[in-house]
């Protein structure tokens, strides 16, 4: 199986994304980051969470985890 198909933890694609694991299963929930439910647990293709980010949407899915999460939170910083 190559990169492109890995499949990735709640945990993993927050540190890809460089985000909370809270922002992450907010936009999987609400559709704006693609994912599927396994079990209790998301899982997250490698390839769709770098299609978000070099669709230029990378702005757009920070500015929805905002309005989400309120100011301030989801970040790591």
């Amino acid at each position: 199986m190559g990169e492109e198909h890995e499949v990735l933890t709640t945990e993993e694609a927050a540190a890809l994304l460089r985000v909370s694991t809270k922002t992450v299963l907010a936009l999987a929930r609400e559709g704006t980051l693609p994912g599927e439910k396994v079990g209790r647990a998301w899982r997250f293709l490698r390839s769709d969470i770098l299609a978000v980010v070099r669709g230029g949407s990378a702005t757009r899915l920070m500015s929805e985890a905002s309005d989400i999460l309120g100011p301030g939170r989801g970040r790591d910083d």
